[in-house]
């Protein structure tokens, strides 16, 4: 997305992140949930008029790679190029995610640097050399405390997230000493209590840093793909350690200074609750280990559920998003999930959820809401949008009705992470405009042909229509298409310029659509959802 004229060079960039993804299989609503949640974040930054960078990408190394390559008979670096290529890149275009870099941790530029960190912690004696033996879940990439197991009925022990058998893995390591960090870490949660949300996920890893770190294995040599250790290698860098440095490798660490310099830390890292303590626990103090500053925030979003179950590969119950869009279109999909589940919570997700609040919000209070302004403009004004000259209350509560709508959204979406309540902010200034409509009938107005009907009637579809463009401002970052399709109806285009250059913080300036724009009535934002086809 192009910058915006209000952007200070050489400023700080507001710098979020998403985690970057397993490439074992294809992704799945899970992994777009958290994509399209930083985007719509973002661009909310970019239409505020900052400098911003965002970045995803993958996770290719690891036993769990290694051994999905080798169940498909290729190697893992084909099966990682395959997957990126095919499967993981095409989703972001198709879902219209405006990330700035996609990074992979098999390219060099990332490889390179993951030497040089871990080389530089092991001259400052942060690593040295042991053994370690203990349970192990693939899946996870991670040695399990008995705590994090769960027992079948046979006695077996389980990880408590993939429900999958653990391994009792005994090998020589090197290790990190995350137990030096305790402290300090405690000391820091105390100091920026908004470091980790939810509050939920904050007292989690208050509570496990309380109970006593262990010092962390940070190599394998059970296995070789990943990478080499630099002063040893017969070992392989952990794969976490290698994962969490992409958000430092990514924008310029030990290579482009100035880029570091005016992107990193992390204002957000956007993560999945089950990766909480990589991110909270071991990332900050890797970073504190090597005098480096620490992220902003760690949000910790909730797992999607179907039929009760975490939504993954694993448990059979992952969706392609495309099974979504291809019905519902992809700005009804990118408004979705952030409107119908609280960031941070576990959500369900339900066709019928998703068909009701579609037919309800989005075709009917929105769209048609688009298309009557369009229509009746077009009918009693040939298309021209006239000017409002006979305000009165009804019109002043909408000009507050839409000042309220921008300050609360502009606070819950680009500050709180609250996307749910920021959408509501916004679809209750909508509802109030149709309520507007409703109340001052500007069809039996119509019928008034004196000069006065004729003010009263030009101002209240003024006001309907003004009040949508500043609506296709505020819903711009989270449905483009549909926004960009409204902003050209109401003739914003050729007389206000580019939607995207429209800072959300405008939407409230009252009176933007100039007397005279030409409004036309395009194609129905919403359409009526057809039955789904039956196997």
């Amino acid at each position: 997305m192009a910058a915006t004229g209000s952007e200070k060079q050489g400023a700080k960039a507001f710098y979020v992140t998403t985690p970057i993804y397993y490439v074992n299989d294809a992704p799945h609503l899970g992994h777009a949930y958290t994509t399209v949640a930083g985007d719509v974040l973002t661009r909310w930054h970019r239409q505020r008029g900052e400098k911003v960078w965002y970045l995803t990408g993958t996770d290719e190394h690891g036993q769990k790679i290694m051994r999905t390559a080798e169940a498909n008979d290729v190697t893992p670096q084909a099966w990682c190029d395959k997957l990126v290529e095919e499967a993981w890149k095409p989703l972001w275009e198709h879902l219209n995610i405006a990330n700035d870099d996609f990074i992979r941790t098999t390219q060099k530029r990332h490889t390179d640097r993951v030497q040089e960190f871990v080389q530089d912690l092991y001259d400052k004696d942060e690593i040295y050399k042991g053994g370690y033996e203990g349970p192990y879940c693939v899946g996870c990439e991670e040695y399990k405390l008995p705590g994090d197991l769960i027992e079948a009925e046979d006695g077996t022990k389980l990880c408590a997230v993939h429900k999958k058998p653990v391994e009792i893995l005994k090998e020589e390591n090197y290790f990190f000493k995350l137990s030096a960090y305790g402290p300090k870490l405690l000391e820091f949660y105390e100091a920026n209590p908004g470091f980790i949300q939810p509050e939920s996920a904050r007292n989690e890893v208050v509570n496990f840093v309380k109970q006593g770190l262990e010092d962390l294995s940070i190599s394998r040599s059970t296995f070789d793909w990943g990478v080499p250790v630099p002063w040893d290698e017969k070992h392989v860098i952990y794969v976490w350690i290698d994962a969490l440095l992409n958000y430092a490798t990514a924008v310029g660490y030990n290579e482009n200074p100035a880029k570091f310099d005016e992107t990193f830390p992390a204002n957000v890292h956007l993560i999945g609750k089950d990766i909480l303590r990589f991110h909270a626990v071991i990332w900050p103090a890797m970073l504190m280990a090597q005098g480096l500053p620490v992220p902003g925030r760690v949000a910790a979003n909730g797992w999607l559920m179907v039929g009760g179950e975490k939504m993954s590969k694993s448990n059979l119950t992952g969706i392609k998003p495309q099974d979504l869009t291809s019905h519902f279109g992809v700005d009804a999909y990118r408004w979705y999930f952030l409107r119908a589940i609280a960031f941070g919570q576990d959500g369900s997700f339900s066709w019928e959820d998703f068909t009701a609040r579609y037919t309800s919000e989005l075709a009917n209070d929105y769209g048609n809401l688009a298309s009557r302004v369009a229509a009746m403009v077009g009918k009693y004004f040939g298309g021209a949008l006239p000017a409002a000259t006979a305000d009165g209350d009804a019109e002043k509560a909408i000009h507050e009705g839409l000042a309220k709508a921008v300050s609360v959204a502009d606070v819950k979406i680009g500050e709180e992470l609250d996307f749910q309540g920021g959408i509501l902010a916004i679809f209750d200034f909508v509802k109030q405009v149709n309520g507007y409509i409703t109340e001052q009938e500007p069809w039996k107005v119509a019928k008034d042909e004196s000069e006065e009907g004729r003010a009263r009637l030009a101002t209240i579809l003024y006001t309907a229509a003004e009040s949508l463009r500043a609506v296709a401002v505020l819903l711009n970052p989270i449905m483009p298409e549909t926004s960009q399709a409204l902003w050209e109806s109401l003739g914003a285009e050729a007389s206000l310029g580019t939607l995207a250059a429209q800072p959300v913080q405008s939407a409230a300036t009252w009176g933007q659509l100039p007397a005279g724009a030409t409004v036309t009535k395009g194609a129905v934002l919403f359409p009526r959802l057809e039955e789904p086809k039956k196997d």
